[in-house]
């Protein structure tokens, strides 16, 4: 009942901030290139009014470059090496800061919307240059830190366990990373696949801990939101689709194709159905936790920007959102800490499900290969 409730505020919070956000922007006049002529003849410069949607966009989207901030309007950032190869033009390797933020091009070649596009003298699109663009942009380099973080921590729990083994008490990061993997294992692992867990638990967990640390690291502000990127989810549901195919039998598909105590009628409808969610499945699991992780992000960018907004329509109004504005932020943030767990979680159980699902079999071989079968040892272990 809670989480409804929680759920019913959060959509209710962003419909009511894109809504301000929205007719605020219908409300001011379009703004025009040079200052505003007064009626006394005088000239003002007109204040640039925040666009919101461009900056939700910039975040969430990849780019070359980890922007933090703007002090005096000079950006703070660091630019990441663009790598381009071109069969008209060959191999470009340069800094992103040779492109001074989208405003120069350099070697032929222009920032335009975060891609890397060729032009000409004039500085228009060259439409007869094909690049391929293998830089190392902002989502590749934070994949790479989270991979890396990923090994230090399994890597050094790992020697702990060789050094001292079960016989000594785990402590410092250990301590914090064995209950996870335990929970994993108990909770996802056990139940779903019954006695094959052990076979599938590298992967699961695995899974887990590299979304979890993509999810924690999105949330520093100027990084990368790596699980917010369609095609990250989209490499994950396609490796955990491979997992779940190859651990098929033939009693899986013969329920795909034909499936028992069907009548014939039914099975022209239920075949096409059943097969589709060969493929549904894995989107399921790439469209939710893109659709999660983006969501939080803009919901928290809507609230940030909504003081600058109110700010630009009145200095008062603006000062006085300012605190609501970041409670609410504030809020939304730690609520965001809790889904990058959540989210992890959804996405390695439901994996976990769906291989279960894979092989499944009869009711007349329950006994010979039932995924959740009962362990003769553990019922001697219950018994003693």
């Amino acid at each position: 009942m809670l989480a409804k409730r929680m759920k019913s505020l959060l959509v209710g919070v962003f419909s009511l901030g894109l809504i301000l956000i929205c007719n605020i922007s219908f409300s001011q006049p379009q703004s025009h290139n040079g200052p505003a002529v007064t009626e006394h003849g005088t000239t003002v410069e007109k204040e640039e009014k925040i666009d919101a949607a461009k900056v939700i966009m910039e975040h969430i989207m990849d780019s070359h470059e980890f922007h933090f901030a703007e002090i005096g309007g000079h950006p703070v950032s660091i630019s990441l090496p663009v790598i381009l190869y071109s069969p008209q033009r060959g191999f470009n390797v340069f800094s992103s800061s040779k492109f001074q933020h989208g405003h120069a091009a350099y070697r032929g070649y222009k920032l335009k919307e975060n891609k890397v596009v060729p032009v000409n003298e004039n500085g228009s699109v060259d439409e007869t240059v094909k690049v391929l663009d293998l830089s190392l942009t902002r989502n590749v380099v934070q994949m790479f830190i989270a991979l890396a973080l990923l090994l230090v921590i399994m890597l050094s729990v790992a020697a702990k366990y060789r050094k001292s083994g079960p016989q000594k008490a785990p402590s410092g990061l250990q301590n914090a990373i064995e209950p996870v993997i335990t929970f994993v294992r108990d909770e996802v692992g056990k139940p779903n696949l019954g006695h094959k867990y052990e076979k599938y638990m590298p992967y699961l967990l695995t899974v887990f801990f590299f979304i979890l640390i993509n999810n924690l690291l999105g949330l520093i502000p100027g990084s990368a939101n790596v699980t917010g990127n369609i095609s990250f989810t989209l490499v994950l549901a396609a490796i955990s689709m491979l997992v779940i195919l190859f651990s098929t039998n033939s009693h899986f598909w013969g329920h795909i194709f034909w499936p028992p105590g069907v009548p014939f009628i039914i099975k022209l409808i239920l075949v096409p159905v059943e097969f589709a969610g060969v493929f549904i499945k894995p989107l399921a699991l790439m469209i939710r936790l893109f659709a999660n992780m983006v969501a939080g992000h803009i919901v928290i960018i809507c609230f940030i920007s909504l003081i600058f907004i109110f700010g630009a329509m009145n200095k008062v109004a603006g000062i006085g959102f300012s605190p609501v504005s970041i409670v609410f932020t504030v809020f939304i943030y730690l609520i965001e800490i809790l889904v990058a767990f959540i989210q992890a979680f959804i996405f390695t159980n439901l994996t976990a499900v769906f291989v279960g699902q894979a092989f499944e079999t009869g009711h007349g071989n329950h006994a010979e290969n039932d995924p959740h079968p009962t362990h003769k040892g553990e019922e001697k272990e219950f018994a003693l």
